[in-house]
């Protein structure tokens, strides 16, 4: 592999990624290639977990010796960001409909597009974040996500405050949801059964004098309602964007104020 510095400061194997970067030499191409040793990893992570993944465990279902996949990888921890990547693949498009979209349905979009990712793909939560998005696909997400508040007269600063601030919501919402279902289905018991004996558990231990706010709430619907199951999120995700809300409001209006201020 070519270490020649590109001025990029990133990691030989994500620069392939970026198609910065050809493959060294001449000859015949080479049966082992970076997507094919990504694939293989995601393949495993998603049927085993990320405890299974390893530069071991990929070469060997390679086929190949260890020492080969470093010729692409320098460290599991590129394999992981480039894992990672292809995991959440690109935002998918937006709908006919978003073309008389806000930046409050745009953003709203985002969040559950990535929700969506995430949940189909759990194994990704498990790889620990050690730095800021720059794999493609992660870039692209964070272009869609800072895109959708184009017109708001927010300062960049904050477009990026926002999205970090959604994102955190997106990955803490998934990966809570991530964690009960695998608690849930080690128990063998159906996620219904389980809320049952929740309820049931909270109530036994619990008494009016001692947690009157838990009282309040096991008197309530909050567990045997609507069911709706996107509650949670929408509940956090509306109230971030409530509160955005009039920020926004306040700079579009000094953003259509004729020179000199309002009129009155």
């Amino acid at each position: 592999m070519d270490d020649a510095d590109s001025g990029t400061g990133l990691p030989a194997s994500l620069e392939m990624a970026w198609g910065l970067r050809e493959r060294a030499g001449k000859g015949p191409r080479p049966t082992l290639t970076l997507p094919r040793i990504v694939e293989t990893a995601v393949a495993l992570g998603a049927a085993e977990g990320m405890d299974a993944v390893s530069m071991g465990r990929v070469a060997k279902e390679l086929g190949v010796s260890t020492m080969s996949l470093y010729r692409y990888v320098a460290a599991k921890e590129e394999l992981y960001v480039l894992m990672a990547d292809a995991g959440v693949g690109t935002p998918p498009p937006l709908p006919p409909e978003a073309e008389g979209w806000g930046w409050r349905e745009l953003l709203t979009d985002w969040a559950y597009a990535q929700r969506a990712v995430l949940m189909a793909n759990s194994w990704i939560l498990r790889i620990p974040i050690t730095g800021a998005p720059v794999s493609p696909n992660q870039l692209a997400w964070m272009d869609r996500g800072l895109a959708s508040m184009a017109g708001t007269g927010l300062k960049e600063g904050e477009k990026l405050s926002t999205i970090i601030l959604i994102g955190g919501l997106v990955r803490n919402e998934a990966t809570m949801a991530a964690d009960m279902m695998d608690a849930i289905t080690k128990s063998g018991v159906a996620p219904e059964q389980a809320l049952g004996q929740y309820v049931r558990t909270l109530s036994l231990l619990t008494r009016p004098d001692s947690h009157p706010a838990v009282t309040r709430l096991l008197q309530s619907d909050a567990f045997t309602g609507s069911g709706e199951p996107d509650f949670q999120f929408r509940f956090g995700l509306d109230r971030i964007l409530d509160g955005l809300a009039p920020l926004v409001a306040g700079r579009v209006v000094r953003l259509t104020e004729p020179p000199g201020g309002a009129a009155g």
